[in-house]
């Protein structure tokens, strides 16, 4: 008998294409596909074909928690190929309710996730053994948390109890329903900027009068935001001032010091004025001042108010004394020649009598 090699599609070892869809390229290798166990898997086992690993859900909105669990399941086995299953619209909106985004949308989503390397759309809500054996799944990959629906307590229990089943954990904080009750909490702040961005409120099903509160609101805030602007401006203007004040005060305090230290060495105790000053009056002093001054003083003449002496009385004591004069240089005269010119004045009294 024939030995058939495996022809199994090899994962992507690029990312300049999303990932192809299940049903153009179903796995035609016609090689008996045998199931491998978890110990084959992780030795990375058989070499001539990869380990199929198959991850589902609805992937709404999707989002991290969404790529990190696909990224667990592509990291499970050394060489693992991950189909991901993307249930419909129809199924979805049966058994869980409705979503944001359509199935295309969704389908697309999941093409441009680095690690998908092939997507099944319309993928069943409970996995039968026809599509297990029909994709030739070796292993199921999902969070461990039992997930009931469709009227089981845990829709991968048949999965579980065939040794198929290989966990990953979930991403906590991030989740399709987190999102969605954000929006719902922020329902009036999303309405109001859709309805600003060209929405109508048809579309956003917005009531009449919600939308007049709604286009109020948008104009409230236009103008509060052109206040902020202004105020904005305003402080920027405020700013470049006080910039500019502060270097025309560093300036001037800079051109202040530079002309008291010039007006000191000017006009200082010491300074350049002073000297020159000096050697100018000195110059004019001399300039002013005779070539020959006198050495002596000249003599006092004798006062009009004062009466000369009378030659009789005083005659003979004139000659006396100058006759001493130059002997001695004003000096009085003595007691006793004091009294020789008192008798003298006396006889020649008693002459003239």
């Amino acid at each position: 008998m024939e030995e058939l090699e495996h022809t199994c599609p090899q994962p992507h070892t690029t990312l300049t294409e999303p990932a192809i869809f299940a049903k153009e390229t179903s796995c035609g290798c016609r090689a008996p596909h045998e199931r491998l166990t978890i110990e084959q898997a992780r030795r990375g086992t058989p070499v001539d074909r990869p380990v199929r690993v198959y991850a589902d859900g609805i992937f709404d909105l999707f989002h991290s928690g969404h790529a990190r669990a696909l990224m667990q399941a592509k990291n499970l086995f050394p060489n693992s190929y991950l189909i991901v299953g993307v249930c419909s619209d129809e199924l979805t909106h049966k058994y869980k309710g409705f979503t944001v985004m359509t199935e295309e949308e969704r389908y697309e989503a999941l093409r441009h996730c680095r690690y998908v390397d092939e997507v099944v759309r319309d993928a069943p809500w409970t996995l039968s053994p026809e599509f297990l054996e029909q994709h030739k799944i070796d292993f199921v990959a999902h969070d461990d948390i039992p997930y009931s629906s469709a009227g089981t307590e845990d829709v991968y229990k048949h999965i579980k109890e065939a040794g198929m089943f290989v966990p990953t954990q979930r991403t906590e904080g991030i989740s399709t329903s987190d999102l969605i009750t954000r929006i719902v909490r922020d329902y009036d702040v999303y309405a109001r900027r859709n309805l600003q961005r060209g929405y109508t409120a048809k579309e956003l099903n917005v009531s009449y009068i919600n939308e007049k509160k709604y286009r109020l609101q948008n104009q409230v805030d236009r103008m509060k935001e052109k206040v902020r602007t202004v105020e904005e401006k305003s402080k920027h203007f405020v700013y470049r001032v006080e910039e500019k004040s502060a270097d025309l005060i560093q300036k001037w305090e800079e051109k202040s010091r530079e002309f008291i230290g010039n007006f000191l060495e000017l006009f200082g105790p010491d300074g350049t004025w002073k000297q020159m000053f000096q050697e100018r009056s000195g110059r004019m002093i001399q300039a002013l001042s005779p070539r020959g001054s006198p050495s002596n003083s000249p003599p006092r003449e004798l006062s009009p108010l004062r009466s000369p002496s009378p030659p009789s009385l005083w005659g003979h004591a004139h000659h006396h004394s100058h006759a001493h004069s130059h002997a001695r240089a004003s000096s009085p005269p003595s007691p006793k020649a004091a009294s020789a010119s008192i008798s003298s004045m006396s006889e020649g009294d008693e002459d003239e009598k």
